[in-house]
């Protein structure tokens, strides 16, 4: 097994036929290949639903010339976006497909200054590119933005919902028997709703444990809220916005009153004592809020990176 190979890469889908969707957004895929036909898009919903993963099975299929940017990352300023889009888009493919433009995380550019300027890039290089933008939140892409793209909500039915869990057990089974990790079926099944419909989440733990422990048991199911915690605590540790609200992202499925809770319970392995009182009062607070707001979002963020919480020593122990 080798532990430097990222599953999610290794074993990402490359046509859309392999891809774990809905039924209407595989046929809808489906049906630009067969026509050959690639426009602008926005793919959003939840984290690790599989959008950049069948946006990249389109593009393999399309025999098209891809680059991908992270906009939590190379995407945040406008100065590296415009060097990116422009060396690469201004120039003809070699292998004479089409050229797209994945930009994964769209939402977090700036919506004053790097989405406006994406917006122009779009136009200017129409002639010769295409862009597919992926995010967790549409109501954070400015409209000018979206009235660009063919919009697709990564919504899975009720309806489908076990038949795409049963796809994904499939998945996952022969990712593990191909991987040499011993399972337990009943734990993995357990471990795939727990994080439904989190696709990518759920493979990256498969893959964590296994590391750890060489199978899949029981131990599993205490290890992922332990991790968790220490994912957050190592972003208010580092300061690290970016880090703490992709953490905050990823776990808004849960009670956010819950997720508060989890917190207050990990504060003596994760503070000094001395900052303790302080913090309490913090989560308190921000858990009566919870009751009345309607970004929860946006309350968590607020409650992180409160002067209180994000400046106080999160050493630990």
């Amino acid at each position: 097994m080798n532990i430097n190979t990222l599953w999610t890469e290794k074993h990402r889908p490359q046509t859309i036929d392999d891809c774990i969707l809905p039924d209407d957004i595989k046929a809808s895929f489906k049906a630009f290949v067969e026509k050959d036909d690639l426009p602008n898009m926005l793919l959003t919903g939840k984290p690790g639903m599989g959008k950049t993963t069948i946006a990249k099975a389109l593009c393999n299929q399309l025999n098209c010339d891809v680059m991908t940017i992270n906009g939590s990352d190379e995407g945040r300023t406008i100065d590296t976006l415009r060097e990116k889009l422009k060396s690469f888009a201004s120039t003809v493919s070699l292998s004479g497909g089409k050229k797209v433009i994945i930009i994964d995380e769209a939402d977090y550019m700036n919506a004053q200054s790097v989405q406006p300027a994406l917006r122009n890039f779009m136009e200017e290089f129409s002639a010769n590119c295409r862009f597919i933008l992926t995010c967790n939140f549409k109501m954070k892409i400015i409209d000018p933005l979206i009235s660009r793209c063919t919009v697709f909500e990564f919504n899975i039915p009720s309806s489908q919902k076990t038949k795409l869990a049963a796809q994904l057990m499939k998945r996952i089974s022969s990712i593990l028997e191909e991987e040499g990790v011993e399972f337990d079926k009943k734990v993995v099944a357990e471990v795939i709703m727990k994080f439904y419909p989190d696709f990518r989440k759920t493979i990256s733990e498969f893959q964590r444990y296994s590391t750890q422990r060489g199978k899949i048991d029981v131990g599993i199911l205490a290890s992922i809220e332990d991790v968790s915690i220490k994912e957050l605590v190592r972003s208010l540790k580092e300061k690290d916005f970016s880090s703490m609200r992709k953490w905050v992202n990823e776990n808004l499925d849960n009670d956010p009153t819950q997720i508060i809770r989890t917190v207050f319970d990990s504060l003596e392995e994760n503070l000094e004592p001395a900052s303790i009182p302080q913090a309490i009062i913090i989560l308190g607070d921000y858990a009566y809020k919870s009751a009345f707001v309607a970004d929860h979002e946006l309350n968590l963020s607020a409650m992180f990176i409160s002067p209180e919480l994000f400046v106080i020593n999160w050493e630990g122990k």
